[in-house]
This record gives structure tokens, C-alpha cells and sequence, in this order.
């Protein structure tokens, strides 16, 4: 069967869940696009990786890469490989200097660790075909990242754009010590945007 490359378009709050997220998985030089539901530790995973961001202790996914590091194994691929009543299924494709081995993940842990390696992710065109969406590129951003929080506390972070910078940074400080690297990512990205300006 022939393997297609997806990328990370988003992340984005879920609309069919309070507590859950999408991560939005787009077919490369295609208009389809992939939305997979996701938990908010795997989404906030993800995030940190995506964001570049560092965490003072390792994450569950920094660790699982540096074990795989210290012994030279190579996560080379992933490949999203089935759907069965709306879970989708993943394989992580792992090489070491004598064998390789495919190994059963949660999609979004697959994810979480596809970029951290910055390996391609792949699934079948039978799976793009039952559970694909074309969407219109332009609404869809590229590092997205929506709370998934109480409407109040929504509102306050859309209210971003009327804190000060050193507000801003005094937020940032905070959320990144209580480990809500989701959203670090929003603050840090209305403090770039203010900076840039």
C-alpha cells in the first residue's frame, strides 16, 4: 500500500469535547486534512515540542526519547494505519543498529514523538478517504493552540492584547511553572507579536 505524508497543520480545542483537543494532520501537496482528537496531556506534549520549548524536567515523551537515544534506537517513521469506530490505530517504525521493529501506539502519543524526532508521519489513502476533511488552507493556522477551558477562562486569554508586556511576561512565568505549556505557547506568541510590531 502506498504511504502518504502528513504534516501538523494544528492544534486546536475540540468542538466535540470540553476536555479534549484536534490535532489537525494535513495530506502534504493535498487539500485533505486529518482532524484526530486528542487528550489535553498529549495536546499540551505536542505543543511543547512544536513550540520548542523547554521544560525544566523532561516530559513523559522527552524521556521516552532520551531511552531510545542512550541506546541507539531511531524512531525512522509513523505511520497512522487504521481506524476502527473512529480510533485510529499507529505504528511507530523503530530502528536500532542490528533490527528494526514496528511497535503499536496511541496516535497521539505517536505525534507527541514524531516530533520531537522530526520523522515524517504517514497514513493510506482508505484512511484519508473515510475520515478526511478539505479544508480551506488559509483557516487553518500553522501552530494553533486553543485552550480547552472554562468559557471565562477563554475569554481572559483572548483578552490577551489588553495586558501589558510585563503582564504578559509575569503570565508567562507563571503558566510555565504550573506545566500549561498550551498556553505559554498563546502568551509567548502575543508577546513575539507585540515585539515584532
Amino acid at each position: 500500500m502506498k504511504k502518504i505524508e502528513l504534516e501538523i497543520i494544528a492544534l486546536s480545542h475540540s468542538m466535540s469535547g470540553t476536555q479534549s483537543y484536534a490535532v489537525v494532520l494535513g495530506e502534504v501537496n493535498g487539500l485533505r486534512k486529518l482532524p484526530i482528537v486528542i487528550g489535553g496531556f498529549e495536546a499540551q506534549a505536542i505543543a511543547v515540542a512544536l513550540e520548542r520549548m523547554k521544560p525544566t524536567r523532561p516530559l513523559t515523551h522527552d524521556l521516552i526519547k532520551n531511552i531510545t537515544s542512550a541506546f541507539n534506537i531511531e524512531l525512522l517513521e509513523v505511520i497512522i494505519n487504521d481506524l476502527q469506530e473512529g480510533v485510529f490505530y499507529a505504528t511507530l517504525v523503530c530502528m536500532n543498529d542490528h533490527q528494526s521493529a514496528e511497535i503499536d501506539s496511541r496516535t497521539s502519543d505517536a505525534i507527541a514523538l514524531a516530533v520531537r524526532y522530526g520523522c515524517p508521519i504517514y497514513t493510506y489513502e482508505h484512511i484519508l478517504d473515510s475520515a478526511s476533511l478539505e479544508m480551506n488552507t488559509s483557516s487553518v493556522g500553522t501552530s494553533e493552540t486553543y485552550s480547552a477551558e472554562k468559557p471565562e477562562e477563554q475569554k481572559k486569554d483572548r483578552d490577551l492584547g489588553h495586558l501589558s508586556l510585563v503582564e504578559l511576561q509575569k503570565m508567562l512565568e507563571k503558566v510555565l511553572e504550573a506545566e500549561d505549556y498550551i498556553k505559554a505557547a498563546a502568551i509567548r506568541d502575543e508577546i513575539n507579536l507585540r515585539k515584532n510590531k
